[in-house]
């Protein structure tokens, strides 16, 4: 049996899938009706317009929201009163779901590409399977530069990170198209990006795969501004960034129709939770 995805656009285009190439989530999603275009408008015109997303997506970065790591909480250095009170107030809403992302922040420069998020020899791990998974987050941001950076995402001999929000300048997630790169970011346990700009693919795959939310600053210059390790506060609601450390906002651009569906766990997730795709218990 073969699978038909149709994408909508200017020369809709049909997408051929083997059963054996889907992961459980891919394969429930694929075993429902086909969709038509005005059904799949809502779904697809969070991600367009950019290129069809790869079989591999759909084989190794659809990872179900539940294998999603909790965000260690290491205490290497005493908070700072005014930031031990801010993570008293918001350990209630340190969820997707709440829309509140509260912990200390990595910040990066402009152009940062997938190559330096994931490298590429990293690739041939399948998110799918567990333990490969918190393997691949295990690798975010390896491939960074350790003159510029010299503090490490991921500490070595940990699977998980102690940054909470990851703040960028320009054109971040530029390069290769590389799916695996939101997907470590998530399974280091990251919540959101904070960048002055991304590169479209980076968006699309961060929407598609719902581990992080791409969250796009109004004002420029915060990555300038904040060092890493700064306690932050992300408030999606009200488009917010708090640095508690130094006491500044920051004001966010509103993430739009791509909200819902990085909640719902990612493209898929969000066709089954609005019944546009079967459900797995259907």
């Amino acid at each position: 049996m073969v699978f038909c995805f149709t994408v909508p656009g200017p020369k809709p285009l049909t997408v051929r899938v083997l059963p054996h190439t889907l992961n459980p989530m891919a394969a429930a999603a694929a075993a429902a009706p086909a969709l038509s275009l005005a059904e799949a408008a809502p779904v697809t015109a969070v991600l367009a317009p950019g290129p069809t997303p790869s079989r591999t997506f759909r084989r190794r970065s659809s990872v179900a929201a539940s294998r999603r790591p909790a965000l260690k909480c290491h205490h290497s250095r005493p908070l700072t009163a005014v930031a031990a009170a801010a993570a008293a107030a918001a350990a209630a809403g340190d969820s997707k779901s709440a829309g509140v992302f509260h912990g200390e922040c990595f910040v990066v420069g402009d152009n940062i590409d997938t190559d330096q998020i994931i490298p590429a020899e990293h690739l041939t791990l399948v998110p799918s399977k567990p333990d490969e998974y918190r393997k691949l987050g295990s690798f975010a941001f390896v491939g960074l530069p350790t003159a510029a950076y010299p503090t490490p995402f991921v500490a070595p001999g940990e699977e998980t990170t102690r940054y909470a929000v990851i703040i960028g300048g320009a054109n971040f997630g530029c390069g290769s198209s590389r799916e695996h790169a939101p997907v470590a970011l998530g399974a280091a346990g990251a919540r959101a990006v904070v960048a002055e700009g991304y590169a479209r693919i980076f968006f699309r795959n961060s929407v598609a795969t719902g581990e992080v939310y791409p969250l796009e600053l109004a004002d420029t210059g915060a990555w300038k501004e904040c060092k890493t390790g700064d306690v932050v506060t992300v408030e999606l609601d009200n488009c917010v960034m708090i640095n508690h450390t130094s006491g500044k906002q920051y004001k966010l651009k509103p993430i739009g129709d791509a909200g819902p569906v990085i909640e719902a766990g990612g493209i898929f997730a969000y066709a089954r939770k609005t019944g546009m795709i079967a459900s797995k218990s259907a």
